[in-house]
């Protein structure tokens, strides 16, 4: 059976030196944030001690793309292909008797505040927020699951509130509960293997379950139990798991909060709720993921999000390859779609489709499959080599937009293709795209034997 724990993932980090423990005591408030600000880029943190707090906090964990895969068990260069493989092939959850995430119950006068080593993460911000919550909830008419991340914040002893756009699963689902006149019942799983982590973030219809697809990235069957008081099954083996429902009734102001792009925004009002119950394993670990302009934050959705568009160009379009989401463009709004010798017209299709599929896109690149499109360096070289702003570049202004997008006008922004393949009779001899290169034999024997030089 696969380790389906966030320590699992944690031992592997630790083994190759890239999980650095924190022995120096920490703030929640504000001081754990600016640690992993300024180490983004760096090991996974573990931090041991936690002022007023006894429970550690790891953060970082997934800040580099080749993490994703090291967490999944595969290299690098295989981690679309693991991705596209748990898209088509899913494989539904298992229910078990009983997990690590339920050693320890608390039902009695909740405090989240002292219970859990919640960051405040920026000066603006009103209080701590929950960053790395797996939000599990049905669909009050049909039963069917959800499994998503939204921010939540602490507003004293059990009391939360949820930060949700409205084009959200949860947001739809908290809006039908309301036309029912009922409260929707939610469970909140934190310190999850990444494969939930991605589960939540993957662009599915409203009534698939991601469940399922986790099932596809681990392999196998994802274990989960019964909640203690909701009528709902959460991750056997996370680390922790609120209990408690959202009341869509309940409308309260948030105030500045940071988005994705790094700035405040403030959104108006968010969703009250309350958690009545909270579980967690003996020695649980609280996981923290930065928000804002992070590299954690930007590649959890980006990495997604990828995935589930090119699996929806490659039923249109056989010839695309792969799709990056790149981190520049804040894991949103910015993409590089690889194709594979594309016919005449078809990579302008292809801009259109992504930006008609993910409303967040406001740039679309289409390359070739020779140049790597996780490469900044080489598409860049693709724009300028193949690119020509008479015949490539796509300008549509006055697009609908995302309420998060940074530079929107009155909800709306102008979205950009630029098109750099090649075109018939690229890089023939005597054309001005050929290559210049060694003799090809030379090349494969050079490469078959290139680490003897």
């Amino acid at each position: 059976m696969t380790d389906q724990s966030m320590r699992g993932f944690m031992g592997v980090l630790e083994q190759t030196g890239e999980l650095h423990r924190v022995k120096r005591s920490v703030d929640p408030r504000f001081e754990l944030g600016a640690v992993l600000a300024l180490k983004d880029r760096g090991p996974g943190l573990l931090f041991e001690r936690i002022n007023g707090h006894s429970m550690p906090v790891v953060g970082n964990l997934l800040s580099m793309r080749a993490r994703f895969a090291a967490a999944l068990g595969v290299e690098p260069s295989a981690l679309d292909a693991i991705l596209q493989k748990a898209l088509a092939y899913p494989i539904a959850p298992v229910m078990v008797d009983e997990g690590p995430v339920q050693e320890i119950v608390h039902q009695e006068k909740i405090d989240l505040g002292r219970l859990l080593p919640v960051p405040t993460w920026f000066e603006r911000e009103a209080a701590p927020y929950v960053t790395a919550g797996v939000i599990i909830a049905k669909d009050p008419e049909t039963g069917r699951r959800n499994v998503s991340i939204a921010r939540l914040r602490l507003d004293g002893g059990g009391k939360i509130m949820a930060g949700i756009a409205k084009n959200h699963h949860l947001y739809i689902l908290a809006d039908k509960a309301k036309a029912l006149g009922r409260k929707l019942e939610i469970a909140v799983a934190i310190g999850n293997h990444t494969a939930v982590l991605l589960g939540s973030q993957l662009y599915l219809g409203l009534g698939d379950d991601e469940y399922d697809t986790v099932g596809g990235l681990l392999g196998e069957a994802l274990q989960l139990v019964r909640c203690k008081t909701v009528d709902l099954e959460v991750p056997a083996h996370a680390e922790i798991v609120l209990e408690g429902e959202l009341d869509p009734n309940d409308l309260i102001d948030e105030g500045p909060v940071s988005e994705f792009h790094g700035f405040y925004v403030n959104y108006g009002a968010g969703i009250g709720g309350i958690i009545r119950c909270v579980t967690h394993q003996r020695d649980a670990i609280y996981q923290a993921i930065l928000p804002g302009y992070a590299s954690e934050h930007c590649l959890l959705g980006g990495v997604a999000i990828g995935a589930t568009l090119c699996q929806a160009l490659q039923r249109m379009i056989p010839a695309v390859r792969r799709v990056v989401i790149t981190e520049g463009g804040m894991g949103r709004l910015h993409a590089v779609i690889s194709m594979h010798q594309p016919r005449l017209g078809e990579g302008a299709r292809a801009v259109m489709l992504a930006m008609g599929q993910v409303n967040l896109l406001k740039l679309v690149i289409v390359v070739e499959d020779d140049v790597d499109p996780e490469n900044a360096r080489e598409v860049e070289w693709s724009l300028a080599a193949r690119f020509r702003g008479g015949e490539d570049l796509i300008v549509v202004p006055h697009v609908k937009a995302d309420r998060c997008d940074p530079v929107h006008e009155n909800l709306t922004v102008t979205k950009i293709g630029m098109v750099a393949t090649t075109r018939p009779g690229d890089g023939s001899t005597d054309s001005r795209s050929e290559w210049a290169r060694a003799p090809r034999s030379v090349l494969d024997e050079v490469r078959k034997n290139l680490t003897e030089y």
